[in-house]
């Protein structure tokens, strides 16, 4: 379907949505990190973007992303619209198939709040009830998919031509090129999603706390030590949040931008030197491990509903290399095979105006304008997202020649670092210590931001690799 067919469609789905009043509540998906007050000041200035962005998002089913994406209108507009042509415009994949994939995905990373949404959606679209038992009651064509979604969740760079291949002649449950792509760019959306959803804290819909590790009560752990004794007399949470804060913000902010300042100075100022090899990501257990949480009795985390019925392999995960050890990931040239000049044009020849779309999402999460840390003095902070951006590709062996990776450990704190890679590499370890420890002087939505970086990055990352596997099976 050509791009103006889609956006027309997109366009009367948003009249439709003006002149029928829908009204949609935006509370399904509790969030454990981020106060009520901090998600609805959102603004709605822009009438006709709003209710654009409305009626893709009514039709999204995720409320609670779509709440905290809408600190930044402008990405939540580009994701919507992707996510809506993944799931609901013409494709090589049937429609069940996809909430089926999209299911396959999320269990990976244990996120109950993507698969609730995605199993109500499969049995909308006229899903068979009996494939919710799991991956034995699937049919065959779809179960081979689940070897390729969990190399992509973990350990992309293992993925060969060798996957596609198998995947692409396998008799009577073989794949076309295209449905593998569609398939691939599925499972990397659902993939980076879950990190997003665990970074932020969001939980399934209906107070399912087990849909996700944090706890709604973490909220007040940043305001009062009382709320993890289980004392109900405590002060506004609100109230003692924003004091507590504007304590942290004025010190933390200081130190932040007095840093990056004498790191640009010094950028400036230093003369041409050989560009130090050094592998990051290689951070000692010790570093990199979730912090210890001593619970109170009465704060006993609630049973995760067991998704093992969609996942195969469990114990297979991103693996801890150790620097004592000599390892080290393959790495991966960003030069050789990059999304620019590769992978761009391939996806969007196999499966049409996707690429245009996710590297409209790409650029966007880029050029998201900086907050007031930046404006404070006037720093430039694109250094600052360009690192953390190469960090998490890092982190999946991916390099870039033309970028010192020794510039990271300067402007990256070690609680930063631990975020990013719990929140990139194993998003269901994540706990709210982390959210809460790394850089406080951030507002909730420069902390937004960074995790959607987080999701772009990774998302990229497992597409670089899926595309260049694809690539040596075409020209092989």
């Amino acid at each position: 379907m050509a791009a103006g067919e889609y956006l027309n469609r997109c366009q009367r789905i948003s009249r439709q949505e003006r002149a029928n009043r829908v009204s949609r509540p935006c509370s399904n998906g509790q969030n454990a990190l981020i106060p009520e007050h901090e998600i609805n000041k959102v603004g709605g200035e822009n009438d006709r973007a709003h209710l654009f962005v409305k009626a893709l998002g009514s039709r999204s089913c995720l409320d609670g992303v779509v709440q905290l994406m809408g600190c930044h209108p402008q990405y939540l507009e580009s994701f919507l619209k992707t996510q809506h042509y993944l799931l609901h415009m013409d494709g090589p994949l049937p429609f069940h198939y996809r909430h089926y994939i999209a299911i396959m995905a999320a269990a990976r990373h244990q996120c109950l709040y993507l698969v609730e949404v995605h199993i109500n959606q499969f049995l909308q679209m006229g899903g068979n009830p009996q494939w919710l038992q799991g991956l034995d009651c699937i049919p065959q064509r779809l179960r081979n998919l689940n070897e390729i979604n969990k190399i992509l969740a973990h350990r992309p760079w293992l993925i060969t031509k060798q996957h596609i291949e198998d995947l692409l002649k396998i008799g009577e449950h073989c794949w076309s090129l295209a449905e593998l792509v569609h398939g691939v760019v599925l499972l990397a959306h659902y993939h980076s999603l879950a990190s997003f959803v665990f970074g932020c804290g969001i939980s399934a819909e209906g107070g399912h706390e087990g849909g996700h590790i944090l706890r709604p009560s973490s909220i007040n752990n940043q305001c009062s030590g009382d709320a993890t004794n289980g004392n109900g007399n405590i002060p506004d949470p609100s109230l003692v949040h924003r004091r507590r804060r504007s304590v942290d913000y004025s010190s933390d902010s200081e130190c932040l931008v007095d840093r990056m300042q004498k790191f640009q100075a010094g950028k400036e100022n230093e003369e041409e030197m050989p560009r130090e090899e050094t592998w990051i990501g290689s951070e000692t257990e010790k570093d990199t491990s979730p912090p210890t949480v001593t619970r109170a009795p009465e704060d006993k985390p609630a049973p995760i509903p067991d998704l093992s019925c969609y996942v195969e392999d469990p114990e297979f995960g991103y693996p801890e290399f150790s620097r004592r050890s000599g390892e080290q990931l393959p790495v991966f040239r960003a030069q050789d095979y990059s999304w620019e000049d590769h992978g761009f044009s391939l996806v969007n020849r196999l499966y049409s105006d996707i690429g245009h779309l996710l590297d409209e999402k790409f650029r966007t999460v880029y050029s998201l304008k900086n907050g007031t840390m930046a404006k404070q003095r006037g720093c430039d902070f694109s250094v600052l997202k360009r690192g953390i951006w190469n960090y998490i590709h890092c982190m999946f062996g991916i390099r870039y020649d033309d970028y010192d990776y020794g510039d990271v450990n300067h402007f990256l704190e070690r609680n930063l670092k631990v975020y990013l890679k719990t929140v990139t590499c194993y998003p269901e370890k994540t706990k709210s210590q982390m959210f809460e420890r790394y850089w406080r002087q951030f507002k909730y939505a420069e902390k937004v931001r960074v995790n959607l970086l987080i999701l772009e990055a990774r998302m990229q990352a497992e597409l670089l690799y899926a595309l260049h596997a694809i690539t040596h099976y075409m020209i092989s």
